[in-house]
């Protein structure tokens, strides 16, 4: 598959394949095509060559597939004048019929995801109100109602607190127990490496793809990142970090 913009390939190459109920993360620098995979999983980016199938079902510009997609919060217009709740329920409006209004049921199940997001009481609120993290919380609450096999996130822990990027991820981790298939995009390696499964390196292809500790190596990181890493592992754990350059009495060590 090859995808990208105004006819230019962001991304050549690529052939990967996502079964039902993993959980992927998907890794590289800024520019090296993350989000165009995942806009190209929805019918979002103009594919030049080869084909992408979600659940058996070809897709093609124009035509998104019945995913739950949480993007980047900061693609939000956040002036846009629009309660916790609103927002919501604009996820369920595509897939409750033809009714122009939110039925008693849609609420319903808005209420109930709020509650289990922790963010019920933020429901009258506008969206700019609230925190990063609550904030990112209601957009995965708009993706979830729509009762989603494959849910995709685009940085879902971008510009939060350590804290809540570990409870954004270990929600992810539950509902991906309870049979959701889950691709996100991240710059965070560590959080990838203590919480998914599978990682995928990205840079205008596919550079790596498989578990924490096949995939991050200093070779593989260095031809992602162009960057020179440490990668340390102990009892289990992956750690990767920048390799120090510290001025000290005789230069550089």
């Amino acid at each position: 598959m090859a995808a990208g913009y105004d006819g230019q390939p962001v991304l050549r190459d690529v052939d990967l394949r996502v079964e039902s109920g993993e959980f992927v993360g998907i890794v590289g620098p800024s520019g090296s095509g993350k989000t165009t995979l995942l806009r190209a999983l929805m019918g979002m980016a103009p594919l030049y060559a080869g084909t992408v199938r979600v659940d058996g079902c070809a897709v093609h510009e124009g035509a998104r597939p019945a995913v739950g997609y949480v993007p980047q919060v900061e693609t939000i217009d956040w002036n846009f004048p629009v309660t916790v709740e609103e927002v919501v329920l604009m996820g369920r409006a595509t897939v409750s019929g033809p009714w122009p209004w939110p039925r008693a049921q849609d609420r319903k199940d808005t209420a109930d995801l709020l509650g289990r997001l922790g963010i019920a009481e933020f429901r009258r609120q506008h969206i700019r109100k609230l925190s990063g993290g609550q904030q990112q919380r209601v957009f995965l609450a708009r993706a979830l109602v729509r009762n989603p096999r494959l849910l995709i996130l685009d940085e879902p822990t971008s510009g939060v607190d350590i804290k809540t990027r570990d409870d954004v991820l270990h929600l992810l981790t539950d509902l991906n127990a309870e049979g959701v298939t889950v691709l996100l995009s991240t710059h965070e390696i560590n959080a990838v490496a203590a919480h998914l499964p599978r990682v995928i390196c990205v840079r205008g292809r596919v550079i790596a793809d498989g578990s924490p500790s096949e995939v991050f190596t200093t070779e593989t990181l260095q031809r992602t990142f162009d960057g020179d890493m440490v990668v340390v592992r102990q009892g289990g754990v992956t750690l990767v970090a920048d390799r120090p350059h510290i001025e000290g009495p005789h230069g550089k060590r």
